[in-house]
């Protein structure tokens, strides 16, 4: 049993101990945490505590230029848990943590990969992996993500000097389709579905996303002090989104989050049709009524698109409902987003320059802009031609 025990410099823990009636030193360095959050500690002994300084200092330097002992234990499944706890937690938005916590989770923890010693990790581990996951019916795009999330990882291994060599940018991934999900409302089931909207709940809020182009979490995060009645107008600068939040020990709670907007583009002040914001205040004026209705229960947190007892709505809720609502209005099923897709669409139809239609729908890349416009405008390019029909 130790006796006592001292630092040495930063350089870790160093005990003193006796055994057989000699005095020896033990040091202990840190050199991660396993999947239950348990550290990771390698041992260094010697009977002067100098000798034992010497190990440890030596050790650091192998690992720090990439070359770890044979015999180290730290295996990829380790490494990435102590990456994304210990790294990245703090500076990870929580959907973003939780979307590689489900990496680690699924396809990380106990996977023939996952137990592969780090410094024995070679591309063709990575590439078998994924070609078993290709055989086991993955998508390309699944394996695509988990190919971007163990490569981010693994690059802070290269940077603390754990590997040589980022071995995900020598595999070969599976081609991705590229799927054309781009569907819109017609200008007919527009009008048919706020005709089967009047007097419904969700009409306020389904008006607006197709009067204003904003993302599901916009929406569901917009507040009145968002709103400027005296010039029609929107800011937009943040989001909600439900989140599984999850902690080192393991724990995943369902919580509803507040989040700055997808990119720095997306934070926007956009006009609102008169229209609109006509029923928008009539509809601020039926909130009103249920505040005072329900004064003794009501969290009055400034939402516009609230609960009855002023919450957040769940966006599973909203899914549920919204899809209940097309079916009972008699209009094929498209996505929620695709309530965005039809404000772009509109705007082209107006003859709305690209440029501002990137601008009010807030995108980064004006090729996403494009790319809509491209897909939902097929008649335009048939137009474009006729205009030099006379030349010929």
């Amino acid at each position: 049993m130790p006796k006592a025990r001292s630092k040495a410099n930063g350089e870790g823990t160093i005990y003193k101990y006796e055994k057989n009636g000699k005095t020896y030193y033990r040091g202990m360095l840190t050199i991660g945490y396993d999947e239950d959050g348990k550290l990771i500690r390698k041992s260094f002994n010697g009977s002067k505590k100098q000798e034992v300084v010497n190990k440890m200092a030596e050790y650091k330097t192998k690992s720090n230029a990439g070359l770890l002992p044979s015999d180290d234990k730290i295996t990829l499944q380790q490494w990435f848990y102590t990456w994304l706890f210990d790294f990245r937690i703090n500076d990870l938005k929580p959907s973003s943590l939780e979307r590689y916590e489900g990496i680690y989770r699924n396809y990380i923890k106990d996977t023939q990969i996952g137990k592969k010693k780090l410094s024995d990790l070679r591309a063709a581990d990575i590439q078998m992996y994924y070609n078993s996951l290709s055989e086991s019916n993955k998508t390309a795009d699944t394996i695509k993500m988990i190919n971007k999330n163990l490569k981010t990882c693994l690059n802070e291994a290269l940077k603390q000097g754990l590997i040589t060599k980022n071995y995900c940018t020598l595999v070969t991934l599976p081609k991705v389709e590229k799927k054309d999900e781009i569907t819109v409302f017609s200008v007919e089931e527009q009008k048919s579905l706020i005709n089967y909207l009047e007097g419904h709940r969700l009409k306020m809020l389904l008006a607006m996303a197709l009067g204003t182009g904003m993302r599901q979490g916009e929406l569901l995060g917009l507040k009145w002090s968002d709103i400027a009645f005296d010039n029609n107008t929107v800011s937009i600068n943040k989001s909600i989104k439900l989140v599984y939040v999850v902690t080192k020990n393991g724990s995943r709670e369902s919580k509803i989050i507040e989040q700055t907007p997808k990119t720095k583009n997306s934070i926007r002040t956009i006009p609102v049709p008169s229209k609109v914001m006509d029923e928008l205040k009539q509809y601020k004026e039926f909130q009103n009524q249920e505040k005072i209705n329900n004064k003794d229960l009501y969290l009055d947190n400034n939402i516009v698109f609230a609960t009855e007892l002023g919450a957040y709505l769940d966006s599973r809720y909203l899914t549920k409902r919204y899809t209940s609502i097309l079916k009972k209005a008699d209009i094929p099923y498209k996505k929620f987003h695709s309530l965005r897709h039809t404000y772009c669409t509109r705007l082209f139809e107006a003859g709305i320059p690209i440029k501002i239609v990137q601008m009010l729908m807030g995108h980064g890349d004006i090729k996403t802009t494009m790319n809509i416009y491209t897909h939902v405008m097929p008649d335009e390019k048939i137009k474009a031609v006729e205009k030099i029909n006379n030349l010929f």
